[in-house]
């Protein structure tokens, strides 16, 4: 998953502040994202990360490079010419840079939902609106976070994620967002999506709505990677893919299931006790589904080991809220002609309108598609 985080909004509203005091830790800002302790670490950990950034092509001309960097590093160059060239993405400074942070992840998000509510908390910004997560640069302070909501009675789940966008409204070229070493850790398929996901959220951009903004964001990088592979000719990534891809769906179709008799049994008029109860049900159901696919029809692949291991309604809101509305944008890219400017043209048109008006839009496109869980949909 790589959602974007409420600290691109901090760092746009500070650009001109100077703060002053920094005596709040993590804990103290459980409700508020504007306590100077969180509004300082984002804008620190953004401007230590822009200053670690050289142009790629000054990376590039280092002879000691390591011969595998240039190469993942020549390899985005040429992703992130593509993105403008044949997707219709911006054509600017961002990924045109490189810095390595020295960490796994470029943050550490925080995810909260109620014992019986698979509602997000959310957390609000100026510019970015209301989001259901809250991103930290160093992780002992998102681990701060979650132990605060924890005591409070929420569930909680801490991830980290390679990637975040400021939605490209910072000013000049030293500001764009950089390439990372966590976009390079993976493969070529994984590389060109992130960028071309991050690049997406430069396009079209809805306040308040996270399901529009992460959905139209992961259906171009689903169908922008697909495209890149078909190009290059690359059969044998485009197979890998498509396995990849077919489990990633079952996966999905497997934990919205159990999401929806989650939320049925919520919803319900019985007690909070037989609630528990059901709830725990479910959960050891939903795990004893996954382990007859991981042992039977994925060959022992143990790759969703770990999500398992705490099955909570924080992670089942994270998984809903990034997902549901992408077979809409694949259909929209279907009407459109499969024309890259005029689907990013449509899309800007419906984040411009009001919500209800933009969710009956898509919900209406995905009926028409009839691929509410395809596989090709869900990811």
């Amino acid at each position: 998953m790589r959602p974007l985080t409420g600290l691109r909004a901090l760092v746009l509203a500070a650009a001109g502040l100077v703060l002053a005091g920094c005596a709040t830790t993590a804990a103290d800002d459980v409700d508020s994202a504007w306590r100077p302790g969180y509004f300082w670490q984002s804008v620190r950990g953004h401007l230590g990360m822009l200053a670690a950034a050289r142009p790629v092509d000054a990376v590039l001309a280092d002879p000691a490079l390591a011969p595998d960097l240039r190469r993942r590093l020549e390899l985005g160059r040429e992703i992130r010419d593509y993105a403008s060239r044949a997707l219709a993405l911006p054509d600017n400074a961002s990924y045109r840079r490189y810095a390595d942070l020295g960490r796994p992840a470029a943050v550490w998000n925080v995810v909260a939902a109620p014992e019986l509510s698979l509602t997000l908390k959310t957390w609000c910004f100026p510019v970015l609106g209301c989001v259901g997560y809250r991103g930290y640069f160093d992780r002992a302070e998102a681990e701060t976070l979650a132990t605060a909501l924890r005591e409070r009675g929420w569930e909680v789940s801490v991830y980290g994620v390679p990637a975040y966008s400021t939605l490209g409204k910072l000013p000049g070229d030293w500001f764009a967002d950089p390439l990372l070493n966590t976009f390079l850790r993976h493969g070529e398929v994984e590389l060109a999506r992130l960028v071309f996901h991050e690049l997406a959220h430069q396009v079209a951009y809805a306040a308040d709505d996270t399901p529009f903004n992460e959905s139209y964001a992961t259906a171009v990088e689903r169908l922008g990677s697909r495209q890149w592979l078909q190009q290059r000719g690359r059969a044998d990534l485009i197979a890998e893919t498509e396995r990849a891809d077919r489990r990633r769906a079952e996966f999905r179709a497997m934990t919205m299931a159990a999401r929806e008799r989650l939320d049925a049994l919520y919803r319900s008029t019985a007690s909070d006790d037989d609630k528990r109860r059901r709830k725990a049900e479910l959960i050891a159901a939903l795990r004893d589904e996954y382990a007859r696919w991981r042992d039977g029809q994925w060959g022992g692949d143990r790759a969703y080991d770990a999500w398992f291991e705490n099955v909570s309604n924080a992670k089942l809101g994270v998984l809903a809220a990034y997902n549901q509305q992408v077979p809409a944008f694949e259909a929209l890219f279907e009407r459109e002609g499969r024309d890259w400017p005029r689907f990013h043209a449509a899309v800007k048109d419906l984040a411009a309108r009001p919500k209800a008006e933009r969710d009956a839009v898509l919900a209406a496109l995905t009926a028409r598609a009839g691929a509410a869980l395809s596989p090709s949909a869900t990811r």
